[in-house]
């Protein structure tokens, strides 16, 4: 019996510039999907980030000010995202713990009702490698979403995107189809799992809040400056070869009152720019293993 791969070899190198080509839908040349990431942070544990240090460098327990700044993003900047993406009529990909079906019902309900495809987001926000049993946590997400959508979702996207040396055989055996953990090219990848391959949707660390807000701390124009640059360029690109382009959104980053306008213009260049179609993880990922068929799954 073979080991499994270690997660280095699940994704054999590929130039882009050596690839079969494959097809937008709609006359499109290049395709667009928008995360938004909705967490359960609980206020009994540590936080999984902060925007204000401990007085006098003390960390404390609970962490109000910290779990009040994610928990305006609840009650707040979500409703702002589904205000701005619904006046346009974009349907997002919700990155969502499994947990937040039952914490937050009211915000899962309004994603359902939009037609918001739902991914999973691991079961409570805490890295894959901290858990106890990763097919179990999986499997509670699964049945979480199934629950309260009627679908088990076929996307995932890990905690602070963490997988290890097992994650991939784990969703592949709970029936995950797609992957966005893997932030390494402008087109689907395939990679390697037992018992069947999973695909890799290009997610981003760079139009990305946490990083662009939190981590570079920029001012919010960078959100719609950075966001366009990337637009223009990935558009030029697809002329040759379609490219697919990610957003990821947090309701405690983008849907505050001082960067949500950022967040609009950049969907507002969206829409406006020709031949670009914005859809949800699912809808790219079947689009390209509808004519980039999945490899033999042996690795």
């Amino acid at each position: 019996m073979k080991a499994q791969p270690l997660i280095s070899d699940r994704a054999p190198f590929s130039a882009i510039v050596d690839r079969a080509p494959w097809q937008a839908p709609q006359g499109a040349r290049m395709l667009v999907w928008i995360i938004v990431n909705v967490e359960h942070w609980s206020i009994e544990r540590p936080m999984p980030r902060t925007v204000l240090s401990p007085p006098m460098g003390q960390p404390l327990l609970p962490d109000v000010p910290n779990w009040a700044w994610h928990e305006y993003g609840m009650r707040v900047g979500f409703w702002r995202f589904l205000e701005a993406l619904g006046q346009r009529g974009i349907k997002a990909t919700l990155a969502i713990n499994g947990i937040v079906c039952q914490s937050y019902p009211r915000i899962a309900m309004a994603a359902h009702q939009a037609g918001w495809e739902f991914m999973g987001h691991g079961y409570v926000q805490a890295p894959m490698h901290q858990l106890a049993d990763q097919a179990e946590a999986v499997a509670q997400t699964i049945d979480a979403i199934a629950t309260c959508t009627g679908a088990a979702p076929v996307g995932w996207e890990s905690p602070g995107l963490t997988q290890t040396d097992e994650t991939l055989d784990i969703l592949s055996k709970a029936g995950i189809r797609y992957v966005a953990d893997w932030v390494l090219d402008d087109q689907p990848v395939w990679l390697r799992a037992k018992p069947k391959p999973v695909l890799s949707v290009p997610y981003t660390v760079e139009i990305n809040d946490i990083p662009m807000m939190l981590l570079q701390a920029h001012r919010a124009e960078e959100f719609y400056s950075r966001g366009l640059a990337q637009l223009d360029r990935l558009w030029l690109d697809s002329a040759r070869q379609t490219r697919v382009m990610s957003i990821s959104i947090h309701p405690y980053i983008m849907g505050v009152p001082h960067r949500i306008a950022q967040l609009e213009r950049l969907l507002d260049a969206l829409l406006a720019k020709p031949e670009v179609h914005l859809c949800t993880g699912s809808e790219i990922a079947q689009c390209y293993a509808d004519q980039i068929p999945a490899p033999d799954p042996s690795p």
